[in-house]
């Protein structure tokens, strides 16, 4: 059959975080913000992807509906592999990152929604099968840029049965009031490459007492992977980067390097379940892969299915917030730091189209 539409579905949920809301270019973040996208063959049969863009989603869906839909929709959604490889090429001169791979790493996501659904079969049954039923989720914290909200949350995720948790702080008084909270949980620090490379050494040894599990993108740019292997030389704390890789290729440069102890990339930015599945199958040995999924949508679904049939167990981020509702509904969450691995067709759960017009932005 062929594809018959693609509409996009951009959404602002309200939620809470426990404390101050995180800001983004100034403004406080008083919804998450998310690209839903929804692809429907001439039989009927309807996918759901997630585009990654939160705050910046008008220019991914400017991408998708007045660039990528036009062109896709009529293409058989059989042979996605191959549409997707000619919208790559097609489109490569806007570059290799940004808003184009975000809009095709959501509709790869929908076409292979799409393609389990017409199988009858769970998404994880078309990547070998599922080798576990549940996964660990880990709590990651918002930026609290406070001790006490900061300490709170953290007491309040190891309460909810999470094991181990991340934060998002920059300061060294922050990670040490994570880790008084915590107690000898595991506890992960991302700076989203808040430090330079003369910073980053200078924490080494305060960073060091206080136990991380892994240090996550600490100097600017991420992609420096000359950064990493002078903190690799320095320290004994394992580095870990990737959400930002926007390709297989750069994914496993950044393995390639030697310095970094786990790569974590992102489905709805890597190029979707494709891409995804052929970055992790390429990696070395040496490296863990760790999904990048601070989000709450079909990225997050294609996320545990990607995990669930993954060779080695590994923990997937859950993003440390609460919803009155949210169009997913219990799909996203995590009981006792546990995800349940979705076992419907597709995805294995569909948006609420009530919600999703209610929080329509």
């Amino acid at each position: 059959m062929a594809i018959a539409s693609i509409r996009t579905f951009p959404l602002r949920i309200p939620y809470e975080v426990g404390g101050p809301k995180q800001e983004f270019m100034g403004h406080p973040r008083t919804h998450l913000e998310a690209l839903f996208i929804r692809v429907e063959t001439h039989d009927g049969v309807v996918g759901w992807g997630e585009a990654f863009g939160i705050n910046m989603w008008p220019t991914v869906r400017v991408a998708l509906d007045d660039v990528i839909a036009p062109y896709a929709t009529g293409k058989d959604e059989d042979d996605h592999r191959s549409l997707l490889l000619d919208l790559k090429r097609r489109l490569h001169v806007y570059g290799r990152t940004g808003p184009v791979m975000y809009a095709l790493s959501g509709l790869d996501i929908a076409l292979w929604d799409i393609a389990a659904r017409k199988a009858g079969k769970p998404l994880h049954a078309l990547l070998g099968g599922a080798r576990r039923t549940e996964l660990e989720a880990y709590a990651s914290l918002m930026r609290y840029g406070a001790p006490e909200p900061l300490a709170r949350n953290c007491e309040q995720a190891l309460a909810l049965g999470y094991r181990s948790v991340k934060i998002h702080e920059t300061t060294m008084a922050q990670c040490a009031a994570a880790r008084e909270a915590l107690g000898d949980a595991p506890l992960m620090v991302d700076t989203n490459c808040a430090w330079t490379l003369e910073q980053a050494i200078g924490y080494l040894p305060e960073l060091e007492r206080l136990r991380p599990a892994w240090l996550e993108e600490p100097t600017w740019p991420p992609e420096d992977v000359g950064n990493h292997a002078q903190l690799r030389a320095r320290t004994g704390i394992a580095l870990t980067a990737g959400e930002n890789a926007a390709t297989p290729w750069e994914l496993q440069q950044l393995a390639a390097s030697g310095a970094l102890a786990v790569v974590q990339p992102s489905v709805t930015k890597l190029g979707g379940v494709t891409d995804m599945v052929a970055a992790l199958a390429a990696l070395p040995a040496s490296v863990r892969a760790i999904p990048h999924s601070p989000y709450f949508g079909p990225g997050l679904l294609a996320t545990l299915h990607i995990a669930a049939a993954a060779e080695c167990e590994t923990p997937v981020e859950r993003l440390f917030c609460e919803f009155a509702s949210h169009p997913l509904g219990a799909s996203i969450e995590a009981p006792g730091g546990r995800f349940a691995v979705p076992q419907g067709p597709g995805l294995g759960a569909e948006p609420d189209l009530q919600l999703l017009a209610e929080f329509a932005a």
